[in-house]
């Protein structure tokens, strides 16, 4: 005997839309509904953060989150370091971390205190380029300029590194700095010519 056939009210259709409704109402509300998001934490809420940038020391609520390259630009004004691709693949936002080239959107800004912090605006010393800036400009090492902060800081390192040797050494230490707009000769061009002076101090 088939239950399905004798009883005219019960069909394979009526069976599978029930089912699904079942599910449906069980299963949706879990899925239609986000999950709401935990409030970042704000000023007062944040964690304290000290850095020590170009020589002076800032106090600082962040959220642990917030790395290096956002607190020097949103909370400190220090919008010289660039926010290119935030992959960390373009170099715009190199800064310098106890003396060695850093990408700051790579690093959180909590993982940087107790460091020695060197952004593009620390170069200049008493109103005087450093030899690397004044370099970029005698030599046109740059075009829309977004990239140059981040070249500078690179180069300056490059040179600090003993990789200055010659052309093709600069090429490849300089390699992980992109200019979308070409200007490699001529920062190259640069490099050759603050070298010497920075070597003699």
């Amino acid at each position: 005997m088939h239950p399905e056939r004798d009883d005219p009210g019960l069909t394979r259709r009526a069976v599978l839309t029930s089912g699904v409704a079942g599910i449906g109402a069980a299963g949706l509300p879990a899925f239609a509904a986000p999950p709401q998001a935990a409030a970042s934490p704000d000023a007062k809420t944040g964690v304290a953060v000290k850095l020590r940038i170009n020589g002076r020391d800032e106090s600082l609520a962040l959220d642990p989150r917030v790395t290096l390259l956002d607190a020097l630009r949103d909370h400190l004004n220090l919008a010289g370091t660039k926010k290119g691709c935030d992959h960390g693949q373009c170099g715009a936002c190199t800064v310098h971390i106890d003396g060695r080239r850093s990408l700051s959107c790579l690093t959180l800004a909590v993982a940087a205190q107790g460091a020695e912090i060197t952004t593009i605006e620390g170069l200049e010393r008493e109103g005087a380029l450093h030899p690397m800036q004044q370099a970029f400009i005698d030599n046109d090492a740059f075009q829309c300029g977004y990239c140059t902060p981040g070249q500078i800081m690179s180069a300056v390192a490059c040179v600090a590194e003993g990789h200055a040797s010659n052309e093709a050494e600069i090429r490849e230490y300089m390699s992980g700095n992109l200019c979308r707009c070409a200007a490699y000769p001529n920062i190259v061009a640069a490099i050759v010519q603050a070298a010497p002076k920075m070597r003699r101090g």
